[in-house]
């Protein structure tokens, strides 16, 4: 077996035609013969090359509208022999099979007709089968056959074979076949969560990845596999860590229950929100949302529901931080903002969020839809004797949608739509409120008329017992344990007010 080998022929089926002109014009002037079928046969018939239709080595014409061009012994043979089989190559002579040495495939687009909302007509008929399987023959056979499997190859592949006049090493063809089958698995798991309804199966394939400097830690190797991309335009600053990462996350989910609000600013430290607030313009929103903890707010992550004007810029270009999120910036506030080298400016684009959240869990993975469920005025149900007012409502929903995006067990406090404290990721719920209450005090803040939410429902009175001699005056929380009534009754016996919401929001 040649470790090395010089192509003599390829076949080319493609969908797209994009970048393809270079590489047939190159094998051309190489000398290599050139088979293909369909569009593509006319495409390179049009740009005066020599081409051999497939129909002229099957004898059988493209059937069935199409559905059927390649599929024959005298195409497969010819990719699929074995060159150091003396048995292959003397069946070969025999059937007067071609040998085919480059196989060239861009299959229909599957996902971009489903993402296009056509008719189940026209996605089944975007299912490649001719293609599917020239690419997983051709990649079979690497030792003496190169498969180019998508257009993102073309470039490399024109390269390989202008600096090397044709010629391919195995590590190389072995590595093209690695592409190929990458571009069929990803292909058949599209098509198979397209049509899966019934069965409990967990498939997915994401093929753009990028490797980070490093994971969580320095001593941990770490990736991103999605398009960072599609959800924003990137204007400035050092490449994300695989932290910034999880922040923008948290950042955006967050960010996303405020999407039609008043301005609304928001920082965040550790996947958890440090400060945030809603004012009427976006300095001011900022300014407050800084003031919750202005020591957390240190090389946190900045995220804003409307657009950064210089006003704001420049406040907060006095304070270190990793990354600032916003639907856009003024050019004066670009300008500021780009002060710090590193400092990442994103925009976010209007796509939507992901539906599911997948994450590792013992040999396996752990899949739930994500937690899209926003409390809301309609769906309160008022428990106490004391109702809580129009300002007190607002900030108890406030409260709570920060406390949905809140590591569990946690407590919440806010007053005048600002975040004034949280207690976060504690194993008790007495103690996140204990952080919480003490975290505000630190801060100078008034608790007397805050409000407080909670992820989950107090199963006894101490927490509500806690915050109303803090000063805080209504509460929001899903309600649901069977001692519920302990902490209304409390609430009843001190003037205050509590809601529940009938809707868990742990986050674990």
């Amino acid at each position: 077996m040649n470790v090395t080998k010089k192509a003599k022929s390829a076949l080319i089926s493609v969908f797209s035609k994009e970048g393809l002109a270079p590489i047939v014009e190159k094998l051309n002037e190489l000398g290599i013969t050139i088979y293909s079928t369909g569009g593509t046969e006319k495409f390179i018939r049009d740009l005066g090359i020599d081409v051999i239709p497939v129909e002229d080595v099957t004898s059988y014409p493209s059937i069935l509208g199409g559905r059927v061009k390649t599929l024959h012994p005298k195409v497969f043979g010819g990719i699929l022999n074995r060159q150091d089989n003396d048995s292959d190559i003397a069946e070969l002579k025999e059937y007067e099979i071609p040998q085919i040495d480059i196989v060239i495939v861009d299959l229909y687009p599957f996902e971009k007709t489903v993402a296009s909302g056509a008719s189940e007509q026209d996605i089944v008929e975007k299912i490649d089968i001719g293609g599917i399987s020239l690419i997983r023959a051709a990649a079979k056979n690497f030792k003496d056959v190169i498969c180019v499997a998508s257009v993102d190859d073309y470039n490399e592949f024109l390269t390989l074979i202008s600096e090397e006049n044709g010629a391919t090493t195995l590590a190389t063809r072995k590595r093209f076949a690695a592409k190929a089958f990458n571009v069929s698995s990803h292909y058949d798991t599209a098509i198979f969560n397209y049509f899966n309804e019934d069965e409990v199966v967990y498939k997915s394939s994401i093929t753009n990845g990028k490797e980070l400097r490093y994971g969580e830690n320095p001593h941990q190797k770490g990736y991103f596999f999605g398009d960072f991309d599609d959800m924003f335009d990137k204007l400035h600053g050092k490449e994300l860590s695989y932290n910034n990462l999880l922040d923008v996350d948290a950042a955006v989910n967050l960010m996303s229950e405020f999407k039609n609000n008043a301005p609304t600013f928001a920082i965040l430290k550790h996947n958890n929100a440090c400060g945030m607030a809603t004012r009427e313009t976006i300095k001011e929103a900022y300014t407050d949302a800084l003031a919750g903890d202005p020591v957390s707010a240190f090389g946190g992550i900045l995220i804003s529901n409307t657009p950064i004007d210089v006003e704001t810029a420049n406040e907060i270009h006095k304070l270190f931080c990793e990354v600032v999120i916003a639907p856009s910036y003024t050019n004066e506030a670009l300008e500021v903002l780009k002060g710090k080298k590193n400092r990442v400016l994103l925009v976010q684009k209007d796509i939507p969020l992901p539906e599911n959240s997948v994450r590792t869990c013992l040999n396996g993975v752990l899949v739930q839809d994500k937690d899209s469920k926003t409390d809301t005025l309609e769906e309160l149900e008022y428990k106490t004797e004391a109702q809580p007012g129009k300002e007190e409502l607002d900030d108890l929903l406030f409260a709570s949608k920060i406390c949905k995006h809140t590591k569990s067990n946690t407590i919440v406090l806010a007053k005048n739509g600002q975040l004034i404290a949280s207690g976060t990721g504690q194993t008790s719920r007495v103690d996140a409120l204990r952080q919480a209450i003490e975290k505000a005090k630190s801060f100078n803040f008034d608790l007397n008329g805050a409000v407080m939410a909670s992820d989950a429902f107090f199963p006894f009175p101490d927490c509500v017992e806690i915050a109303d001699k803090a000063g805080i005056t209504s509460v929001i929380q899903p309600g649901g344990s069977i001692k519920d009534q302990l902490s209304i009754d409390y609430c009843n016996e001190n003037k205050m007010a509590m809601v529940f919401t009938g809707t868990r929001h742990f986050k674990h």
